[in-house]
This record gives C-alpha cells, structure tokens and sequence, in this order.
C-alpha cells in the first residue's frame, strides 16, 4: 500500500486489502497530516509522524466481507467516481465506499429521512450545494465528495469526518468525535470496510 493523501492533492492507488481465508480483514492502517493539511495514509509506516488510523481486524465479520461484492452493478459508476475524485481531491475508493454504504449504487434510493441518490443527499444539502437533480449520478456524486472532502478538512479525522457525513457535522462536534450511536458506528465501520476493500479498484 502506498501513503496517499486524503483531501488536498490527488495521488495514486490506495489501500490494496489483503483478507484472511477467514473472511476477516487484517491490516492496520496509519495516517499523519502533512504541513499543507494533506492527509496521508500507509499500511506500512516508515515516516514516525505515522499513528494509527484504522484497525480494519476490529470486529468484522465474514458477512460483512461479503457484502463487498455488492450487486452486477457495482462497477456502472467506477469511471464518474474517478473523475470526480480526481475534480474534488478525495479517494475515488473513499467515494466508492460511501455510495455502497449510502445507497448500495442505487441512483433512485430515498432514504425514510428523505436522503435522495447514490450518495443520499439531505435537499437542503443538495440545494446548498447547487445540485438540481438529486437522483442524477454525475450531480450527486460531485456535491456528496464536495461534501466529504469538506467535512474531512473540518474534522481531520476520517472517522470524525465520515460520522459527520452520516449523523452531520454539529453531532460530531457535540461529541467531539464519533457519536455513541450504533447506527452512526456501524456506518463509519462498514464504509471503512468498503474502503480497504475498493483500495484495488483505482
């Protein structure tokens, strides 16, 4: 796996996963922020300004594993999300990752909250972020990494960030991280399982 930042510059393929015969995922992942704010992140850290990010062994389960085959049409958008990671500096696994989470690659999906498309836009969020068309794929991916890559330049924290994108930005401050809510947590962790997972897609 290579160091590869985050949010602030595009770089090269990331996270390649390795799973045990087990179905469980073993590899930590490690990160530290640069002096321009970039984040970076390794699996084998040389550099001592490395600490640990992700134990992506904690607590998955093989059905979990499974899960990241998804349905056929799981590649339909891999092409949109590298061009939009490329546009918006974020991880096109990271944006992968969110909308097998979200949505399940469902262009269509509303949430019972009312989240619309494959990366489940809140309206007034979409509104705010100048999206006319919420279930249409380019549109929504561009305003989700916008938002992604605005909440992990907020928190500095993947978890933090992905919590807030789940549960929103004020509830992670209140916590000042991660919210003790089950469903929040389990986002943040299946969304880092899909993560590893795509690291070999792009």
């Amino acid at each position: 796996m290579r160091a590869t930042g985050v949010h602030g510059f595009w770089a090269g393929t990331m996270l390649a996963a390795a799973f045990a015969a087990s179905g469980s995922a073993a590899a930590d992942v490690f990160r530290y922020v640069d002096e321009a704010g970039v984040v970076h992140f390794t699996n084998a850290p040389v550099d001592p300004r490395f600490e640990p990010e992700i134990r992506t062994d904690r607590g998955l389960r093989s059905r979990e594993l499974r899960r990241v085959a998804g349905p056929p049409r799981i590649g339909l958008y891999d092409s949109l999300i590298l061009d939009v990671g490329r546009d918006e500096s974020v991880q096109p696994a990271l944006l992968k990752a969110v909308i097998a989470a979200e949505s399940n690659f469902d262009p269509d999906a509303i949430s019972s909250s009312g989240a619309r498309g494959l990366m489940q836009l809140m309206p007034r969020t979409a509104e705010a972020l100048g999206v006319e068309d919420a279930f249409e794929p380019e549109q929504n991916i561009r305003a989700g990494a916008r938002y992604l890559a605005k909440q992990i330049e907020r928190f500095g924290d993947l978890r933090s960030a992905l919590a807030a994108y789940n549960a929103g930005p004020a509830v992670v401050r209140r916590h000042q991280g991660v919210p003790p809510f089950r469903e929040t947590q389990d986002y943040v962790d299946r969304v880092l399982i899909y993560y590893v997972a795509y690291g070999d897609a792009f």
